[in-house]
């Protein structure tokens, strides 16, 4: 299976430990460099919308003005043709109503398979509906595709949940005004999902819808929190099964944050084998690191079975007392997908089939 930035699968996008940001997958651009924005404002243009999506503009007050990992970036005008260069930037400018015109690929879509996986998640598919956008990288890519994304004439690019380093991002703002990742982010993925969604808000000119957002999501957070208070009581970790290694995330990884946000208390020592990527692969003598109260398994069902008969962690006290959940990926109900994304549309169905795992456990 890739490991996306959102989910371990297999080699899709990676970190820089080589997993990718949706779920660990492949080819993650690491760097930070600083620079300045092409500092042309969007151009508001008309609805036409390439790639078969329906463009839907912005609305809200303009001009703005976001700093990023790069520098800042002037958006003079409501954006009305979009693209999505971050693994689920796509689901939050969809939050706000607005169709990306291109968008990555978080998981393989399967051959012949239309529309596209990406667009059918059970907390996207209405938001899309017929729209069908370009996608302009997937996950394992090196990068986005430059020239697809100039050809579909874009007045804003969002790469905030993204990989992206200087020279990409260079080349991006000469296509059209580019927003990067959040100016504190040290290391891609780190920054916390409230703070990727009120970035892209911003940048689109819904910075107080974004905090209304922001605020409801937080609430069911805790709300499950308060009705589950033996949740603190528990050490937790979230994983999975990749490249023959149990491979845990970080609690500043999307996956942690969702696990502590309920309640639990996370295995923070895997923060320090990881070394500033979004997770690690244990070696057989490091699997004492996720010898927890509760551990929670994201993976499809061929890495599942696989790991289930990987000795050293059956014999995990947390695994012989019934204290797992196996929560499929993008097979099934898509848990873990939902989970991995971490955006304000997959946040409330993640919580709410999180909560209920961890319950039945």
């Amino acid at each position: 299976m890739l490991l996306h930035r959102t989910t371990l699968m297999k080699p899709r996008r990676r970190c820089a430990a080589a997993l990718s940001a949706v779920a660990l997958g492949a080819g993650l651009l690491a760097g930070c460099g600083s620079g300045s924005a092409d500092d042309k404002g969007a151009s508001s243009g008309k609805g036409a919308s390439g790639g078969g999506a329906s463009a839907s503009a912005a609305t809200g007050a303009f001009p703005v003005t976001v700093e990023h990992a790069f520098g800042s970036t002037t958006v003079d005008k409501a954006p009305q043709r979009v693209v999505s260069v971050g693994y689920t930037d796509d689901q939050t400018i969809l939050a706000f109503g607005i169709k990306p015109v291109g968008m990555t690929d978080q998981y393989p879509n399967p051959a012949g398979q239309s529309p596209d996986i990406n667009t059918q998640w059970p907390w996207v598919k209405d938001k899309w509906g017929d729209a069908k956008p370009e996608v302009i990288m997937k996950n394992g890519d090196s990068g986005p595709n430059f020239e697809k994304i100039a050809a579909l004439r874009p007045d804003l690019i969002i790469a905030v949940y993204s990989e992206l380093d200087q020279a990409g991002y260079d080349k991006l703002s000469k296509i059209a005004p580019t927003v990067g990742r959040t100016k504190a982010e040290k290391e891609p993925f780190s920054a916390s999902w409230q703070d990727n969604a009120l970035h892209i808000a911003k940048a689109l000119g819904k910075a107080e819808e974004g905090e209304k957002m922001v605020a409801d999501v937080q609430g069911r957070l805790d709300a499950a929190k308060k009705a589950h208070p033996a949740f603190a009581n528990e050490t937790a970790v979230a994983l999975s099964w990749y490249e023959n290694s149990v491979a845990p995330f970080t609690s500043t990884d999307v996956r942690g944050r969702l696990v502590s946000g309920i309640g639990f208390t996370y295995q923070t020592e895997i923060d320090k084998v990881a070394g500033g990527s979004f997770y690690t692969k244990l070696s057989p003598e490091r699997v004492d690191l996720v010898d927890v109260d509760r551990i929670f398994v994201i993976n499809d069902k061929a890495d599942t079975e696989a790991l289930k008969k990987f000795e050293l962690f059956t014999n995990l006290d947390a695994v012989k007392k019934g204290k797992v959940s196996y929560l499929l990926d993008s097979e099934g109900p898509a848990v873990g997908a939902a989970i991995s994304q971490g955006t304000l549309l997959s946040m409330p169905y993640a919580i709410d089939e999180l909560v209920k795992s961890a319950e039945q456990g």
